[in-house]
């Protein structure tokens, strides 16, 4: 039997989605003739509408009275993450560092993943219900807060923003198309759950889009030429840092607040998580019209393959000693 490999696949797409992006970058260039644009603005669109779809609202009414969890969730989510990263900013402020700092606030006020947290959850014995929840409301909750976490900072860059296209985009491509899953789920709901693997392809197929797209014109506007393989090492282990002390704080979080062993998985899990889902999403409507899309989706990617790897360690590791539990008892 073949051993599952540590690497997930979509990680590997996405590297090669950037190798074509620097060696074939004519479909994505800003004179082809394919409406790439387009393309990724509907199916941003469709993505969020089979999101709404797919929502439970059972699962939401069970999930609404664990409310302690999901305030430790979503408080380290949106809270703890992008306070770990603004005592910083004074000593990026107007340096070459400050878009690689502004690329870790992004990162950090992003939602958790909805996917790889449920399933982890699982995989570790964890509050099922409690994490469904937590990690759909992410999504939603994200659409407000994020935008506002890297408003005033954004400002001080000298990269020109129109915050109100910003949010009409973020309306337009994602709260209507989200709104209007929800409100057609009983009549396709049935359908989306049958098609969920295909839906899945297609939500990382739009994915992958976008990345290729951000990083052909990153690459045209030559836009890597101010980040060293140094400066993408020291992202890594950053990246490390942080993942690990937000996991060592919502385990204190989850211990002050007398979590049970399912609940305290939950709020680790869901609450070290960031939506690599959402952080394309987003910085198209934040940054899509600025050359600097790229840069920001790098902490992001690092984070996203990095956090994978560990927490399914972690997962197996935690389901197997509580198989053994239950095996004793």
């Amino acid at each position: 039997m073949l051993k599952k490999s540590p690497i997930d696949t979509f990680v590997i797409a996405i590297v090669i989605s950037i190798v074509i992006a620097y060696f074939f970058p004519q479909l994505g260039a800003s004179d082809s003739p394919v409406p790439m644009n387009l393309i990724s603005s509907l199916g941003i669109s469709f993505i969020f509408f089979f999101y709404g779809l797919s929502l439970s609202s059972e699962a939401i009414r069970n999930g609404l009275k664990n409310w302690k969890l999901h305030v430790s969730v979503q408080a380290s989510t949106f809270v703890l993450f992008p306070l770990l990263i603004l005592p910083f900013f004074p000593f990026v402020k107007d340096t070459s560092y400050e878009l690689l700092w502004l690329a870790f606030l992004f990162m950090a006020a992003l939602p958790s993943t909805v996917s790889s947290s449920v399933v982890m959850v699982s995989m570790a014995k964890g509050n099922l219900p409690g994490a469904i929840f937590n990690a759909s409301i992410s999504g939603i909750i994200g659409i407000i807060l994020t935008p506002l976490w890297m408003l005033s900072f954004v400002k001080q860059t000298d990269v020109a923003f129109d915050f109100s296209a910003i949010y009409f985009q973020l309306i337009t491509e994602i709260v209507i198309p989200l709104a209007l899953g929800l409100l057609l789920r009983r009549f396709l709901g049935a359908w989306a759950l049958k098609n969920k693997r295909t839906l899945n392809k297609f939500d990382k197929f739009i994915i992958l889009l976008i990345i290729y797209k951000s990083f052909v014109k990153s690459f045209e506007d030559e836009i890597f030429s101010s980040v060293t393989l140094l400066e993408m090492a020291a992202m890594v282990v950053l990246v490390l840092i942080l993942f690990f002390l937000v996991y060592s704080l919502t385990g204190w979080i989850g211990k002050l607040l007398k979590f049970n062993h399912a609940d305290q998985i939950t709020n680790q899990f869901c609450g070290t998580k960031k939506s690599l889902v959402h952080g394309t999403v987003f910085s198209e409507a934040l940054f899509g019209q600025t050359s600097i899309v790229g840069i920001m989706l790098l902490p992001l990617m690092f984070y996203h393959a990095l956090q994978i790897l560990i927490i399914s360690v972690i997962a197996t590791n935690k389901g197997r000693e509580q198989l053994e539990r239950e095996e004793v008892l």
